[in-house]
Order: structure tokens, then C-alpha cells, then sequence
């Protein structure tokens, strides 16, 4: 409740001073609005470099995590004139359904990536071993958010996106299914790379001594995990039970490998190495691009040069 009236209040300043400020964009530019790396770097490649018809912006971004976000007034105010919003859709952007609700355009497109992927959402599952959250809504299903994860996803979303950047710009038709058709072409080509892999390792189980929002990558490769808490867990301490149950879980499997999740704490892979039998383990770390840093995108970082980097990791563990 306290986060609504927070959002409300947020909202209500939003409008007041939009109504007194002009907007910081070009009026001849169309505006595209993203809350998350992902979709604003595909819908990069859909547009082109240099383009002259659109003005895209990122909301989360200074390493900024998506569970831990909240929009601030300009970010608001950004939203509520875009031509293009396009967000994720989970429990971590609940702002958005107030935010869209008080838009100053009513002709917006919106795009939310679960409801364009409904027929592959999955629920947070809890695997055995994994440290169970008692609260009052433990028994309402969540859904994990982390779709992009997914390279089936992806390909889906960006073929969905270039579709509305179409609806916007009709007269670059063209250049869009072209830049679409070559990015698709680039990623079916990284997803058939992980079949390979796959197809290659000598074991189809990992292990996460940490959250666990790759469930969308291994469900494509059929790969089975272990993992100390869920995809969207605030939990940064394991239980003794859960240690032991994943340092068991590296014994009997003969796991060469623990896994983290990027910008983590160690404290928890290295006590459930020091469990171990062998205590040789490599600690491993994927790319969830939850966070992405400025200075990261400015060095050239791209939602595909992360997923190739967490090929090379897999192809190192399995």
C-alpha cells in the first residue's frame, strides 16, 4: 500500500509539471520507451544506427536491477509521452499499470513482453534443496519474469517489435524487416550453437549457488538445475540445510562447477565448495543482464555478446 501511494504521489507531480515544463525530447522524433537492457538493445538492431525517426531511451539502466527499481518523476514523465512503451510485464514493474493509466499519449503502443509470450511463461518453481519463502502470499503463483533469458523468447519479441516500429514508421518499412531479418537470422543461428553444445556435454545438470533466473535458457536445452533460492528471491543468506543439500548434490554428481549469477556475493558458492568432498570446483559466473552498467554499453556490450559469453561459460561447465 505504502508503494502505491508512493507511486501515486509520483504520478500526480508527474502531470503537474509536465503541464508546465515542455518535453525534453525532439518534437520531430518519435519516442520509444524500455525499461530493461534487453529489449532496448533489440530494438537497436530492429531500427539501425543513426536513425533519424526515433528516440529511444532506457529506463533502468546505471546498474539499476530490475527487481529493485522505481521509476523516478522524469522516468514518469518519459513513459506517459512515449510512442512506443515496452516493458516486461512481471511482479518487479507493478508501477507500470498506474503509469499507463495516466499517460498523457492515448495512442501509445505498448508492448508487454509476458503477455506477447503467454503460451512459454513459466511459474517460479522450487526445486529440492532450495530455500522455501514463508509469507503471506506463499501460496499465490509468481511467474518468472525472466524472459529474455530465452533465445526462443527472443526471437519472438524481436519479430513482435519490429512489427509495431513498423506501425510507427511505415516509410522505413523496408530497413526494418531487413535490420529484422539479419538480427533473427543472428540469433537462431546462437540458439542452434547452444543445441550444439548440448548436444556435446557429458552432463545436463548445474548448480546455482545463488538465485536462479536462467529457468527459461536450460527449459529450451532441457537442462536440469540446483539452485540456493528462486529467479526473483531477496534472500542473500542460505540455510545450513540448503549448503549441505548443494554440496551433497556437487558429491554425488561429481559437479566440476557452482554457479553465480553476475554483480554477486561469493560468500555462499564458497561455502558450499568448502562442503565438498574434492573442494576443486570452479566458480562460474553467467550473464543475467538484470544490471548493466553505462560504461559496459559504452565498451560495446550487447544483449548477444552476453549470450555468446554465457555459451562460452556452459560450454567450459557441461
Amino acid at each position: 500500500m505504502n508503494k502505491l501511494l508512493k507511486y501515486t504521489f509520483m504520478l500526480l507531480c508527474c502531470f503537474l509539471l509536465m503541464g508546465c515544463l515542455p518535453l525534453d525530447k525532439e518534437t520531430d522524433k518519435k519516442s520509444i520507451v524500455c525499461t530493461t537492457y534487453a529489449q532496448y538493445n533489440w530494438l537497436q538492431e530492429i531500427i539501425g544506427e543513426n536513425n533519424s525517426t526515433f528516440e529511444l531511451t532506457l529506463l533502468i539502466k546505471d546498474g539499476a536491477d530490475l527487481h529493485s527499481y522505481q521509476p523516478t518523476i522524469q522516468d514518469l514523465a518519459k513513459v506517459s509521452s512515449a510512442d512506443l512503451f515496452v516493458y516486461v510485464g512481471g511482479e518487479s514493474e507493478q508501477w507500470v499499470s498506474d503509469a499507463l493509466k495516466e499517460a498523457k499519449n492515448k495512442n501509445m503502443l505498448v508492448v508487454d513482453m509476458m503477455d506477447v509470450l503467454k503460451e512459454r511463461i513459466k511459474e517460479e518453481e522450487h526445486v529440492e534443496g532450495m530455500k522455501e519463502d514463508h509469507d503471506e502470499n506463499e501460496d499465490e503463483s509468481e511467474y518468472d519474469e525472466h524472459v529474455w533469458l530465452s533465445l526462443i523468447n527472443a526471437h519472438e519479441v524481436v519479430r513482435y517489435l519490429s512489427n509495431e516500429v513498423q506501425k510507427l514508421d511505415d516509410v522505413h518499412k523496408k530497413t526494418y524487416e531487413e535490420n529484422t531479418i539479419r538480427y533473427l537470422n543472428d540469433i537462431d543461428d546462437l540458439n542452434h550453437q547452444y543445441e550444439q553444445v548440448v548436444e556435446n556435454a557429458t552432463t545436463k545438470t548445474l548448480l546455482f549457488a545463488d538465485r536462479f533466473p536462467f529457468r527459461y535458457l536450460l527449459d529450451d536445452y532441457d537442462l536440469n538445475y540446483y539452485a540456493a533460492f528462486p529467479g526473483c528471491s531477496a534472500d542473500v543468506e542460505a540455510s545450513f540445510y540448503t549448503i549441505t543439500f548443494l554440496a551433497n548434490k556437487i558429491d554425488q554428481l561429481d559437479l566440476k562447477s557452482i554457479f553465480v549469477i553476475d554483480q554477486t556475493n561469493l560468500k555462499i558458492a564458497q561455502t558450499v565448495k568448502d562442503n565438498t568432498k574434492k573442494k576443486n570446483q570452479k566458480i562460474m559466473y553467467l550473464d543475467s543482464l538484470q544490471s548493466v552498467d553505462d560504461q559496459k554499453i559504452k565498451d560495446g556490450y550487447s544483449y548477444l555478446k552476453a549470450m555468446k559469453y554465457n555459451l562460452k561459460v556452459l560450454k567450459k561447465a557441461l
